[in-house]
């Protein structure tokens, strides 16, 4: 049996977004689930979109997400180059011996006739197809316009008759009308490939068994795979993944909650909950677990089980995700997550090494990402709180200003400012009082903090200090 083989070939445009990331990570664990390679090809045939540094952004963005590459740019095997500005000659070859085969043609059409045939489309309210305008030149004519320095492309040449027709792991089988099909541009003008090219004859040479891709590509598949017919090639194993869409429904952007990997990484998500969410979104293990590590995914993924429907990104879903990982959290790597969102927001030249560990310590429960620690904190580094109508409607309640007045008390006598004392001067209030459970905590809580909810009330005290914590009392 053939080793699985599979890549993932981002162009090199900046950051990774979710959707990117998410069909990476189902390439690796089909290879990795069956013992094969995770290849990384780079996508740079749009020149104009290349941002400098990309292909390290991706490496970062991999192994932050423990996928090892088994072969790339970084990392090169027997079927380099990795980079597909690099393999320029290799497209023309090929797109020439298409056109000795009669599969492709030169065109010679100028940008100007292309967008007269465009605005035609568009007013008869028909999608534009190309009309095979120059499939019938003549060798002399090629020849001639060649030789006079007309710029040209190369195209595939498609039937125009009958169905075209291939399975998908995730869609079962589908069909397309030979009639829609464009005769699509193989190689542009300036020598590069376009895609559509590029990816069949790299898939080929690279020995890639598995394609696993966007659904938009759904329909386009019939082309590639009249490539593979024109050259004899065995086509790869398809796998068409849905989309994944914002809150609001629409395709994820940056207007409705789409993020970078380095984005939600940036803001302390930890990447085994970014991959362990992403796989999630669109796929189904069979049983009712939701928290998996790398080498659990791999054994148990299966691509059949890969939804059809689009997925939403649920920013929620992922918290909760996210809080399960920060619980499990040493507190070093805890403080390394949201410290520096701590000095970033606050001032902390006051507070000592202690007081900070602390401080992260008993939120580790009540965050679900590193970032979120400024906005429990705030109650720590303002001077006055303001209580929300909730908080006001409690503390109307009969005998609390006497519950609150025996617990100054308590406070004020305190010598030693030890969390134990701190919760004796508790207990001794319950007494005196003579309040217990809510009507004891909720007041002592909301004059304090300014909160209904929280961390541990005592050491909530402990950290804001005497001084403030009396000033706050009365």
């Amino acid at each position: 049996m053939e080793k699985v083989r599979t890549r993932f070939a981002p162009s090199p445009t900046g950051y990774m977004h979710v959707g990117n990331l998410r069909t990476a990570i189902f390439e690796y664990l089909i290879a990795k689930h069956n013992d094969g390679d995770f290849v990384l090809r780079i996508e740079d045939t749009d020149q104009t979109r290349k941002v400098d540094g990309a292909i390290d952004f991706i490496y970062d963005t991999l192994s932050l997400c423990n996928i090892k590459i088994d072969e790339g740019p970084n990392n090169k095997g027997k079927y380099g180059p990795y980079i597909q500005s690099e393999r320029l000659p290799l497209y023309k070859k090929y797109a020439e011996e298409l056109v000795e085969k009669g599969c492709a043609y030169y065109c010679f059409c100028t940008e100007e006739r292309l967008e007269k045939l465009r605005k035609e489309a568009e007013e008869k309210k028909i999608a534009f197809l190309y009309d095979g305008h120059c499939k019938n030149l003549t060798k002399e004519e090629i020849d001639e316009k060649i030789k006079n320095g007309e710029k040209y492309v190369i195209r595939q040449k498609m039937p125009k008759e009958g169905v075209s027709e291939y399975t998908d792991l995730v869609y079962g089988k589908i069909s397309v009308e030979n009639k829609l099909l464009e005769d699509q541009i193989l190689l542009k003008s300036d020598g590069y490939p376009t895609y559509n090219f590029a990816n069949v004859i790299d898939d080929h040479l690279m020995n890639i068994t598995h394609v696993i891709r966007g659904n938009e590509y759904i329909m386009s598949t019939p082309k590639y795979n009249l490539l593979y017919d024109a050259f004899g090639w065995d086509k790869p194993t398809y796998i068409h993944v849905s989309m994944v869409l914002g809150e609001d429904g629409q395709k994820l952007s940056k207007r409705n909650g789409d993020a970078s990997f380095m984005d939600l990484y940036n803001d302390g998500y930890l990447p085994e909950a970014i991959v362990n969410y992403l796989v999630m979104l669109g796929w189904s293990p069979d049983t009712n677990e939701e928290i998996f590590s790398m080498e659990k995914l791999i054994k148990l993924f299966d691509p059949k089980r890969i939804s059809k429907s689009p997925s939403v990104f649920d920013i929620k879903k992922l918290n909760w995700i996210n809080a399960h990982y920060i619980k499990k959290l040493d507190l070093d790597d805890l403080l390394k997550i949201t410290v520096p969102h701590l000095k970033e927001a606050y001032n902390l030249e006051d507070k000592s090494e202690e007081w900070i560990k602390e401080l992260v310590s008993i939120y580790q429960d009540h965050i679900s990402y590193g970032k979120e620690i400024v906005e429990v904190t705030d109650l720590f580094f303002k001077d006055k709180i303001k209580l929300n109508d909730e908080c006001k409607e409690f503390m109307e309640a009969d005998g609390i200003g006497n519950t609150i007045d025996v617990f100054y008390k308590e406070i004020e006598n305190i010598n030693e400012w030890t969390v134990e004392n701190i919760n004796n001067a508790i207990m001794n209030t319950k007494e005196k009082a003579g309040v217990k459970g809510k009507m004891l905590y909720m007041p002592i809580r909301i004059k304090v903090s300014g909160q209904m909810h929280g961390p541990e009330l005592p050491d909530t005290i402990h950290l804001l200090g005497k001084d403030v914590v009396l000033n706050r009392l009365k």
